[in-house]
Protein backbone atom coordinates (compact mmCIF):
# COMPACT_ATOMS: atom_id res chain seq x y z
CA UNK A 1 0.00 0.00 0.00
CA UNK A 2 2.95 2.36 0.60
CA UNK A 3 4.11 1.91 -2.98
CA UNK A 4 0.62 2.54 -4.28
CA UNK A 5 0.26 5.54 -1.97
CA UNK A 6 3.47 7.17 -3.13
CA UNK A 7 3.22 6.41 -6.86
CA UNK A 8 -0.49 7.12 -7.36
CA UNK A 9 -0.85 10.83 -6.84
CA UNK A 10 -1.51 14.01 -8.75
CA UNK A 11 0.56 12.59 -11.63
CA UNK A 12 -2.32 10.24 -12.41
CA UNK A 13 -5.33 12.25 -11.26
CA UNK A 14 -4.26 15.52 -12.88
CA UNK A 15 -1.16 14.94 -15.01
CA UNK A 16 -2.54 12.20 -17.27
CA UNK A 17 -4.42 14.88 -19.25
CA UNK A 18 -1.13 16.54 -20.20
CA UNK A 19 0.19 13.25 -21.58
CA UNK A 20 -2.95 12.75 -23.69
CA UNK A 21 -2.71 16.30 -25.05
CA UNK A 22 0.92 15.66 -26.04
CA UNK A 23 0.62 12.29 -27.81
CA UNK A 24 -3.09 11.71 -28.38
CA UNK A 25 -4.37 8.13 -27.86
CA UNK A 26 -0.81 6.91 -28.59
CA UNK A 27 0.05 8.06 -25.06
CA UNK A 28 -0.92 4.47 -24.21
CA UNK A 29 2.28 3.42 -25.98
CA UNK A 30 4.20 6.00 -23.94
CA UNK A 31 2.72 4.62 -20.71
CA UNK A 32 3.51 1.06 -21.83
CA UNK A 33 7.17 1.88 -22.51
CA UNK A 34 7.53 3.81 -19.25
CA UNK A 35 5.78 1.04 -17.34
CA UNK A 36 8.05 -1.65 -18.77
CA UNK A 37 11.08 0.41 -17.79
CA UNK A 38 9.80 0.77 -14.23
CA UNK A 39 9.02 -2.96 -14.02
CA UNK A 40 12.63 -3.80 -14.90
CA UNK A 41 14.11 -1.23 -12.51
CA UNK A 42 11.90 -2.41 -9.65
CA UNK A 43 12.88 -6.02 -10.32
CA UNK A 44 16.57 -5.09 -10.01
CA UNK A 45 15.89 -3.14 -6.84
CA UNK A 46 13.79 -5.95 -5.37
CA UNK A 47 16.59 -8.46 -6.04
CA UNK A 48 19.04 -6.37 -4.01
CA UNK A 49 16.49 -5.51 -1.30
CA UNK A 50 15.50 -9.15 -0.79
CA UNK A 51 19.15 -10.06 -0.15
CA UNK A 52 20.21 -6.88 1.69
CA UNK A 53 17.20 -5.12 3.27
CA UNK A 54 18.29 -1.66 4.44
CA UNK A 55 16.53 1.59 5.31
CA UNK A 56 18.87 3.36 2.91
CA UNK A 57 17.89 0.95 0.11
CA UNK A 58 19.43 1.97 -3.23
CA UNK A 59 21.84 4.39 -1.53
CA UNK A 60 23.31 1.45 0.41
CA UNK A 61 23.48 -0.71 -2.73
CA UNK A 62 25.17 2.05 -4.72
CA UNK A 63 27.77 2.41 -1.95
CA UNK A 64 28.48 -1.32 -1.86
CA UNK A 65 28.72 -1.53 -5.64
CA UNK A 66 30.44 1.73 -6.62
CA UNK A 67 31.97 3.20 -3.49
CA UNK A 68 31.07 5.59 -0.72
CA UNK A 69 30.75 8.59 -3.06
CA UNK A 70 27.90 6.90 -4.93
CA UNK A 71 25.95 6.10 -1.77
CA UNK A 72 26.42 9.65 -0.46
CA UNK A 73 25.41 11.22 -3.77
CA UNK A 74 22.39 9.03 -4.40
CA UNK A 75 21.13 9.25 -0.82
CA UNK A 76 21.26 13.03 -0.54
CA UNK A 77 19.99 13.51 -4.10
CA UNK A 78 16.93 11.41 -3.29
CA UNK A 79 16.45 13.21 0.04
CA UNK A 80 16.54 16.62 -1.68
CA UNK A 81 14.17 15.42 -4.39
CA UNK A 82 11.56 14.23 -1.90
CA UNK A 83 11.91 17.40 0.19
CA UNK A 84 10.99 19.53 -2.83
CA UNK A 85 8.14 17.15 -3.65
CA UNK A 86 6.87 17.48 -0.07
CA UNK A 87 6.62 21.24 -0.50
CA UNK A 88 4.74 20.90 -3.78
CA UNK A 89 2.33 18.30 -2.35
CA UNK A 90 1.39 20.25 0.77
CA UNK A 91 1.04 23.46 -1.25
CA UNK A 92 -1.34 21.67 -3.62
CA UNK A 93 -3.42 20.45 -0.67
CA UNK A 94 -3.56 23.95 0.83
CA UNK A 95 -4.73 25.48 -2.46
CA UNK A 96 -7.59 22.99 -2.82
CA UNK A 97 -8.71 23.11 0.82
CA UNK A 98 -8.74 26.93 0.92
CA UNK A 99 -11.09 26.73 -2.07
CA UNK A 100 -13.50 24.92 0.23
CA UNK A 101 -12.75 27.25 3.17
CA UNK A 102 -12.03 30.63 1.57
CA UNK A 103 -11.70 32.42 4.90
CA UNK A 104 -8.76 30.26 6.03
CA UNK A 105 -5.25 31.31 4.90
CA UNK A 106 -3.23 28.76 2.94
CA UNK A 107 -0.39 28.81 5.47
CA UNK A 108 -2.80 27.75 8.24
CA UNK A 109 -4.00 24.74 6.23
CA UNK A 110 -0.40 23.80 5.36
CA UNK A 111 0.71 24.15 9.00
CA UNK A 112 -2.15 21.97 10.27
CA UNK A 113 -1.42 19.13 7.85
CA UNK A 114 2.36 19.32 8.31
CA UNK A 115 1.88 19.17 12.09
CA UNK A 116 -0.56 16.27 11.80
CA UNK A 117 1.77 14.14 9.70
CA UNK A 118 4.75 15.00 11.88
CA UNK A 119 2.84 13.52 14.83
CA UNK A 120 1.85 10.45 12.78
CA UNK A 121 5.44 9.77 11.70
CA UNK A 122 6.80 10.37 15.21
CA UNK A 123 4.28 8.05 16.88
CA UNK A 124 5.70 4.87 15.32
CA UNK A 125 5.98 2.97 12.09
CA UNK A 126 2.85 0.92 12.87
CA UNK A 127 0.67 4.04 13.15
CA UNK A 128 2.24 5.48 10.03
CA UNK A 129 1.61 2.25 8.11
CA UNK A 130 -1.99 2.06 9.30
CA UNK A 131 -2.80 5.57 8.11
CA UNK A 132 -0.99 5.04 4.81
CA UNK A 133 -2.94 1.82 4.28
CA UNK A 134 -6.28 3.61 4.56
CA UNK A 135 -5.16 6.55 2.43
CA UNK A 136 -4.01 4.19 -0.31
CA UNK A 137 -7.18 2.11 0.06
CA UNK A 138 -9.35 5.17 -0.61
CA UNK A 139 -7.32 6.06 -3.70
CA UNK A 140 -7.43 2.52 -5.02
CA UNK A 141 -11.17 2.31 -4.38
CA UNK A 142 -11.69 5.58 -6.29
CA UNK A 143 -9.68 4.31 -9.27
CA UNK A 144 -11.45 0.93 -9.28
CA UNK A 145 -14.79 2.75 -9.19
CA UNK A 146 -13.63 4.94 -12.08
CA UNK A 147 -12.58 1.86 -14.09
CA UNK A 148 -15.98 0.23 -13.52
CA UNK A 149 -17.94 3.35 -14.49
CA UNK A 150 -15.65 3.94 -17.47
CA UNK A 151 -16.05 0.37 -18.72
CA UNK A 152 -19.85 0.64 -18.48
CA UNK A 153 -19.61 3.92 -20.40
CA UNK A 154 -17.44 2.37 -23.12
CA UNK A 155 -19.95 -0.43 -23.73
CA UNK A 156 -23.00 1.85 -23.47
CA UNK A 157 -24.37 0.09 -20.40
CA UNK A 158 -25.25 3.27 -18.49
CA UNK A 159 -28.69 4.86 -18.94
CA UNK A 160 -28.78 7.19 -21.94
CA UNK A 161 -25.42 6.05 -23.37
CA UNK A 162 -24.38 4.10 -26.46
CA UNK A 163 -21.23 2.04 -27.09
CA UNK A 164 -18.41 4.42 -27.97
CA UNK A 165 -16.64 2.17 -30.47
CA UNK A 166 -13.27 3.36 -31.75
CA UNK A 167 -14.26 6.75 -33.14
CA UNK A 168 -12.35 8.67 -30.46
CA UNK A 169 -9.45 6.21 -30.34
CA UNK A 170 -8.82 6.22 -34.09
CA UNK A 171 -10.52 9.44 -35.18
CA UNK A 172 -9.31 13.04 -34.73
CA UNK A 173 -6.11 12.39 -36.70
CA UNK A 174 -5.77 8.67 -35.95
CA UNK A 175 -4.28 6.72 -33.06
CA UNK A 176 -1.02 8.69 -33.20
CA UNK A 177 -2.01 12.16 -34.44
CA UNK A 178 1.38 13.62 -33.47
CA UNK A 179 3.35 10.68 -34.90
CA UNK A 180 6.41 9.05 -33.33
CA UNK A 181 7.53 12.45 -32.07
CA UNK A 182 4.33 12.71 -30.07
CA UNK A 183 4.89 9.28 -28.51
CA UNK A 184 8.44 10.34 -27.55
CA UNK A 185 7.23 13.65 -26.11
CA UNK A 186 4.47 11.80 -24.26
CA UNK A 187 7.08 9.47 -22.80
CA UNK A 188 8.87 12.47 -21.28
CA UNK A 189 5.58 13.64 -19.76
CA UNK A 190 4.54 10.31 -18.24
CA UNK A 191 7.73 8.45 -17.33
CA UNK A 192 8.38 10.28 -14.07
CA UNK A 193 4.78 9.80 -12.92
CA UNK A 194 5.85 6.36 -11.67
CA UNK A 195 8.34 7.89 -9.22
CA UNK A 196 7.72 6.97 -5.59
CA UNK A 197 7.26 3.26 -6.06
CA UNK A 198 10.87 2.67 -4.92
CA UNK A 199 9.88 3.63 -1.37
CA UNK A 200 8.69 0.03 -0.95
CA UNK A 201 12.28 -1.14 -0.61
CA UNK A 202 13.07 1.57 1.96
CA UNK A 203 10.19 0.34 4.10
CA UNK A 204 11.24 -3.31 3.73
CA UNK A 205 13.91 -2.91 6.42
CA UNK A 206 11.20 -2.29 9.05
CA UNK A 207 8.95 -5.17 8.00
CA UNK A 208 8.67 -8.28 10.21
CA UNK A 209 10.08 -10.51 7.46
CA UNK A 210 11.98 -8.18 5.07
CA UNK A 211 12.88 -10.77 2.42
CA UNK A 212 9.35 -12.11 2.14
CA UNK A 213 7.72 -8.67 2.41
CA UNK A 214 9.72 -7.02 -0.36
CA UNK A 215 9.32 -10.03 -2.65
CA UNK A 216 5.55 -10.10 -2.22
CA UNK A 217 5.14 -6.34 -2.57
CA UNK A 218 7.26 -5.88 -5.67
CA UNK A 219 5.75 -8.90 -7.46
CA UNK A 220 2.30 -7.37 -7.40
CA UNK A 221 2.56 -3.63 -6.96
CA UNK A 222 4.06 -2.73 -10.33
CA UNK A 223 1.39 -4.61 -12.25
CA UNK A 224 -1.36 -3.00 -10.18
CA UNK A 225 0.01 0.46 -10.86
CA UNK A 226 0.28 -0.29 -14.58
CA UNK A 227 -3.34 -1.48 -14.57
CA UNK A 228 -4.49 1.68 -12.83
CA UNK A 229 -2.52 4.04 -15.06
CA UNK A 230 -3.01 2.36 -18.44
CA UNK A 231 -6.58 1.27 -17.67
CA UNK A 232 -7.64 4.76 -16.61
CA UNK A 233 -5.99 6.48 -19.59
CA UNK A 234 -7.43 3.90 -22.01
CA UNK A 235 -10.94 4.77 -20.82
CA UNK A 236 -10.23 8.50 -21.17
CA UNK A 237 -9.14 8.25 -24.83
CA UNK A 238 -11.97 5.84 -25.67
CA UNK A 239 -14.84 7.97 -24.38
CA UNK A 240 -13.57 11.47 -25.26
CA UNK A 241 -11.63 12.97 -28.18
CA UNK A 242 -7.96 13.27 -27.22
CA UNK A 243 -7.99 17.03 -27.90
CA UNK A 244 -11.06 17.75 -25.77
CA UNK A 245 -10.26 20.69 -23.43
CA UNK A 246 -12.00 18.92 -20.54
CA UNK A 247 -9.38 16.14 -20.60
CA UNK A 248 -6.57 18.60 -19.98
CA UNK A 249 -8.27 20.47 -17.14
CA UNK A 250 -9.46 17.35 -15.27
CA UNK A 251 -9.44 13.99 -17.05
CA UNK A 252 -11.21 11.96 -14.38
CA UNK A 253 -13.88 14.59 -13.85
CA UNK A 254 -14.43 14.83 -17.63
CA UNK A 255 -15.23 11.12 -17.86
CA UNK A 256 -17.45 11.10 -14.78
CA UNK A 257 -19.35 14.15 -16.06
CA UNK A 258 -19.93 12.31 -19.34
CA UNK A 259 -21.40 9.43 -17.34
CA UNK A 260 -23.86 11.90 -15.80
CA UNK A 261 -22.68 11.44 -12.23
CA UNK A 262 -23.60 14.45 -10.06
CA UNK A 263 -20.94 15.87 -7.78
CA UNK A 264 -18.13 14.20 -9.72
CA UNK A 265 -15.90 17.29 -9.68
CA UNK A 266 -16.17 17.75 -5.91
CA UNK A 267 -15.61 14.04 -5.29
CA UNK A 268 -12.44 14.04 -7.38
CA UNK A 269 -11.17 17.11 -5.53
CA UNK A 270 -11.47 15.13 -2.30
CA UNK A 271 -9.68 12.16 -3.87
CA UNK A 272 -6.86 14.40 -5.15
CA UNK A 273 -6.42 15.89 -1.65
CA UNK A 274 -6.24 12.38 -0.18
CA UNK A 275 -3.78 11.36 -2.91
CA UNK A 276 -1.51 14.31 -2.13
CA UNK A 277 -1.71 13.75 1.63
CA UNK A 278 -0.96 10.06 1.17
CA UNK A 279 2.10 10.84 -0.95
CA UNK A 280 3.20 13.50 1.59
CA UNK A 281 2.90 11.00 4.43
CA UNK A 282 4.91 8.35 2.56
CA UNK A 283 7.57 10.84 1.50
CA UNK A 284 8.11 12.12 5.06
CA UNK A 285 8.80 8.50 5.93
CA UNK A 286 11.12 8.07 2.95
CA UNK A 287 13.18 11.21 3.63
CA UNK A 288 13.56 10.47 7.33
CA UNK A 289 14.72 6.89 6.76
CA UNK A 290 17.17 7.93 4.06
CA UNK A 291 18.66 10.61 6.33
CA UNK A 292 18.84 8.09 9.19
CA UNK A 293 20.67 5.60 6.98
CA UNK A 294 23.13 8.19 5.67
CA UNK A 295 23.93 9.35 9.20
CA UNK A 296 24.47 5.74 10.28
CA UNK A 297 27.11 5.35 7.55
CA UNK A 298 28.89 8.54 8.61
CA UNK A 299 27.55 10.56 5.69
CA UNK A 300 25.30 12.86 7.70
CA UNK A 301 25.14 14.55 11.11
CA UNK A 302 25.21 12.00 13.95
CA UNK A 303 22.10 13.58 15.51
CA UNK A 304 20.01 12.14 12.68
CA UNK A 305 20.59 8.67 14.21
CA UNK A 306 18.71 9.46 17.42
CA UNK A 307 15.65 7.26 17.89
CA UNK A 308 12.67 7.47 20.22
CA UNK A 309 11.29 4.73 22.48
CA UNK A 310 9.13 3.70 19.52
CA UNK A 311 12.31 3.18 17.45
CA UNK A 312 11.47 6.18 15.28
CA UNK A 313 14.40 8.35 14.09
CA UNK A 314 12.72 11.41 15.51
CA UNK A 315 15.42 13.93 14.64
CA UNK A 316 15.39 12.81 11.00
CA UNK A 317 11.60 13.10 10.92
CA UNK A 318 11.67 16.62 12.38
CA UNK A 319 14.42 17.73 9.98
CA UNK A 320 12.42 16.41 7.02
CA UNK A 321 9.27 18.16 8.24
CA UNK A 322 11.21 21.40 8.82
CA UNK A 323 12.59 21.43 5.30
CA UNK A 324 9.15 20.57 3.94
CA UNK A 325 7.92 23.77 5.59
CA UNK A 326 10.88 25.64 4.03
CA UNK A 327 9.91 24.21 0.63
CA UNK A 328 6.35 25.45 1.15
CA UNK A 329 7.73 28.90 1.99
CA UNK A 330 9.76 28.82 -1.24
CA UNK A 331 6.55 28.22 -3.15
CA UNK A 332 5.10 31.42 -1.72
CA UNK A 333 8.05 33.75 -1.25
CA UNK A 334 10.62 33.21 -3.98
CA UNK A 335 10.35 34.33 -7.61
CA UNK A 336 9.09 31.78 -10.11
CA UNK A 337 12.44 31.45 -11.85
CA UNK A 338 14.29 30.32 -8.71
CA UNK A 339 11.55 27.92 -7.66
CA UNK A 340 11.42 26.66 -11.24
CA UNK A 341 15.15 25.91 -11.11
CA UNK A 342 14.72 23.81 -7.96
CA UNK A 343 11.72 21.92 -9.36
CA UNK A 344 13.56 21.38 -12.65
CA UNK A 345 16.43 19.78 -10.75
CA UNK A 346 13.91 17.41 -9.17
CA UNK A 347 12.32 16.67 -12.54
CA UNK A 348 15.09 14.44 -13.86
CA UNK A 349 16.76 13.45 -10.58
CA UNK A 350 14.78 10.21 -10.70
CA UNK A 351 16.68 9.35 -13.87
CA UNK A 352 19.97 9.46 -11.94
CA UNK A 353 18.45 7.20 -9.27
CA UNK A 354 17.34 4.65 -11.88
CA UNK A 355 20.68 4.61 -13.68
CA UNK A 356 22.63 4.02 -10.46
CA UNK A 357 20.17 1.29 -9.38
CA UNK A 358 20.84 -0.56 -12.65
CA UNK A 359 24.61 -0.12 -12.42
CA UNK A 360 24.59 -1.23 -8.76
CA UNK A 361 22.62 -4.37 -9.65
CA UNK A 362 25.09 -5.22 -12.40
CA UNK A 363 27.98 -4.98 -9.95
CA UNK A 364 26.30 -6.59 -6.90
CA UNK A 365 24.63 -9.63 -8.45
CA UNK A 366 27.84 -11.71 -8.78
CA UNK A 367 28.90 -10.66 -5.26
CA UNK A 368 25.56 -11.70 -3.78
CA UNK A 369 25.69 -15.06 -5.53
CA UNK A 370 29.19 -15.75 -4.21
CA UNK A 371 28.20 -14.73 -0.67
CA UNK A 372 25.41 -17.29 -0.52
CA UNK A 373 22.88 -14.76 0.75
CA UNK A 374 19.26 -15.85 0.13
CA UNK A 375 17.83 -14.12 -2.94
CA UNK A 376 14.07 -14.58 -2.98
CA UNK A 377 13.86 -12.56 -6.21
CA UNK A 378 16.21 -12.45 -9.17
CA UNK A 379 16.40 -10.09 -12.12
CA UNK A 380 15.20 -11.69 -15.32
CA UNK A 381 17.68 -12.32 -18.13
CA UNK A 382 20.71 -11.09 -16.19
CA UNK A 383 22.84 -9.32 -17.33
CA UNK A 384 21.28 -8.66 -20.74
CA UNK A 385 18.02 -7.12 -19.52
CA UNK A 386 19.92 -4.88 -17.12
CA UNK A 387 22.11 -3.65 -19.97
CA UNK A 388 19.00 -3.17 -22.14
CA UNK A 389 17.47 -1.05 -19.36
CA UNK A 390 20.58 1.13 -19.22
CA UNK A 391 20.43 1.57 -23.00
CA UNK A 392 16.75 2.57 -22.71
CA UNK A 393 17.62 5.09 -19.99
CA UNK A 394 20.32 6.45 -22.27
CA UNK A 395 17.71 6.81 -25.00
CA UNK A 396 15.52 8.72 -22.57
CA UNK A 397 18.39 11.10 -21.86
CA UNK A 398 18.81 11.62 -25.61
CA UNK A 399 15.11 12.45 -25.92
CA UNK A 400 15.41 14.96 -23.09
CA UNK A 401 18.42 16.60 -24.73
CA UNK A 402 16.34 17.08 -27.87
CA UNK A 403 13.57 18.84 -25.92
CA UNK A 404 14.23 22.42 -24.80
CA UNK A 405 12.25 22.16 -21.54
CA UNK A 406 13.67 18.77 -20.60
CA UNK A 407 17.16 19.99 -21.48
CA UNK A 408 16.83 22.58 -18.73
CA UNK A 409 15.82 19.85 -16.29
CA UNK A 410 18.89 17.79 -17.15
CA UNK A 411 21.16 20.80 -16.75
CA UNK A 412 19.66 21.64 -13.35
CA UNK A 413 19.94 18.03 -12.18
CA UNK A 414 23.55 17.83 -13.38
CA UNK A 415 24.30 20.99 -11.39
CA UNK A 416 22.64 19.56 -8.28
CA UNK A 417 24.56 16.29 -8.58
CA UNK A 418 27.77 18.28 -9.03
CA UNK A 419 27.12 20.21 -5.81
CA UNK A 420 26.43 17.00 -3.84
CA UNK A 421 29.58 15.33 -5.20
CA UNK A 422 31.58 18.45 -4.27
CA UNK A 423 30.17 18.32 -0.72
CA UNK A 424 31.19 14.66 -0.54
CA UNK A 425 34.70 15.61 -1.69
CA UNK A 426 35.00 18.18 1.09
CA UNK A 427 33.70 15.79 3.76
CA UNK A 428 36.00 13.01 2.53
CA UNK A 429 38.97 15.40 2.65
CA UNK A 430 38.10 16.48 6.19
CA UNK A 431 37.62 12.85 7.21
CA UNK A 432 41.04 12.03 5.80
CA UNK A 433 42.59 14.81 7.89
CA UNK A 434 40.81 13.58 11.00
CA UNK A 435 38.55 16.62 11.21
CA UNK A 436 35.03 15.86 12.56
CA UNK A 437 32.52 16.12 9.72
CA UNK A 438 29.41 16.61 11.81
Amino acid sequence: MMGLGSAIGAGLFLGSGAGIATAGPAVLVSYGIAGLLVVLIMRMLAEMASALPASGSFSVYAEKALGRWAGFTLGWLYWFTLIMVLGAEITGVAQIVTGWLPGVPQWVVAAVFVGLFAVVNLSGVRQFGELEFWFAFIKVAAIVGFLIVGTLLVFGLLPGTDPVGTSNLLGQGGFAPEGIGGVAAGLLVVVFAFGGIEIVTIAAAEARDPQRAVARATRTIVWRILLFYIGSVAIMVLVLPWNAPALQSGPFVAVLDLAGLPGAAKLMEVVVVIALLSAFNANVYGTSRMAYSLAGRGDGPAALRRVSKQDVPWVSVLVSVFFAVVAVALNWLLPDDLLGLLLNAVGSALLVVWVLIAVAQLRLRPTLERSGKPMTLRMWGFPWLTWATLVALGGLVALMLADSTARGQLAATAGLVGVIVAVYGVTAWRRGRGTPVS
